[in-house]
């Protein structure tokens, strides 16, 4: 297929990019800048503009622009960026998709040349709110709190191609673990000298997901031609914040012993610390696993060391 990707930069996109050129695919980028190479084009989703000669020949997008929630404290100014950047660069992507969407294009199921016909489009598990300690799935109604009314709008904003006929799917990821970036790396260093622990009181449920996981769902959702509408990119074995962390000191060979409380995440981070890095939410991946997923890595401990040994298929 020809698949066009935004936010190829980022951690998951420089993660899914290769793979899905090893898979054979033509992979075209949407970058900010000044394009470099023949498969980049140029948009700029604050201004509504979209190079069209990108579409020409696509198959199925995936959209993973948007700015990180956590790289800066929550002000007035940064929460609005958050916001747009979701919200304003699906619009433009879904709007495009829909608008390259020929009348003999196939309902959800890519065929080369026939127009698009799949986007599946970042999300975020924030939308389940900060609380949920009882398992939920895909049918969950949203939660409370920013992070899910951003989840919400976000989501929304893929209705053009919905109506379109497009097949849409919306990527709840949890957290990601990869030793490249996320909160893993961020981690790390502490770990590693001896001086990791848990993040507040660590009763809070983490919905993590391992980068090869997360790679290998989005490539079976790109030709997974009954499943749309939510997907949640978690494993199927949430842990406590505890546990991951003893389970972290354990792979790396370190103690876990020194607690980092809440009122010191908060110094740093800010707004982010009761909505993200402490939110509890206990997320399960009912569709991938009714659609006949597999996981890799469902246990935290495998995923752990696939990611900090660099043992990746």
């Amino acid at each position: 297929m020809r698949i066009i990707v935004t936010g190829a930069s980022g951690l998951l996109g420089s993660k899914l990019v290769p793979a899905l050129r090893a898979d054979g695919h033509d992979v075209v980028t949407l970058v900010r800048r000044e394009p470099r190479g023949p498969g980049e084009f140029r948009w700029d989703p604050g201004s509504g503009e979209l190079d069209a000669a990108a579409l020409a020949g696509v198959d199925a997008a995936v959209h993973l622009a948007g700015a990180g929630v956590g790289d800066r404290r929550w002000t007035d100014d940064y929460r609005r960026t958050i916001l747009d950047s979701r919200v304003q660069g699906t619009r433009l992507l879904a709007g495009a998709l829909a608008a390259a969407t020929g009348p003999n294009a196939p309902a959800g199921d890519p065929t080369p040349g026939r127009g698009p016909a799949v986007l599946l489009s970042a999300s975020g598990v924030g939308w389940y709110g900060t609380a949920t300690d009882a398992p939920v799935d895909e049918t969950a109604p949203a939660g409370g709190g920013f992070l899910a009314d951003v989840v919400r709008a976000w989501e929304e904003a893929t209705q053009a191609a919905v109506s379109a006929g497009l097949r849409v799917c919306l990527l709840r990821t949890g957290p990601v673990l990869d030793r490249d970036g996320g909160v893993l790396a961020r981690q790390l260093p502490l770990f590693r000298a001896g001086l990791g622990g848990r993040l507040g009181s660590g009763r809070q449920w983490v919905s993590w997901i391992g980068i090869d996981d997360w790679v290998a769902a989005v490539r079976f959702l790109l030709t997974a031609p009954r499943v749309a509408g939510p997907v949640n990119l978690v494993a199927p074995n949430p842990v406590t914040g505890t546990e991951l962390a003893r389970t972290l000191g354990g792979v790396l060979r370190r103690p876990a012993l020194l607690p980092v409380p809440r009122l010191a995440l908060r110094a740093v981070v800010g707004g982010f610390t009761d909505e993200g890095v402490l939110a509890s939410q206990r997320v399960v991946p009912r569709v991938l696993l009714d659609a006949g997923f597999r996981f890799q890595h469902p246990d935290l401990t495998s995923a752990l060391r696939a990611t900090l040994t660099n043992d990746r298929p």
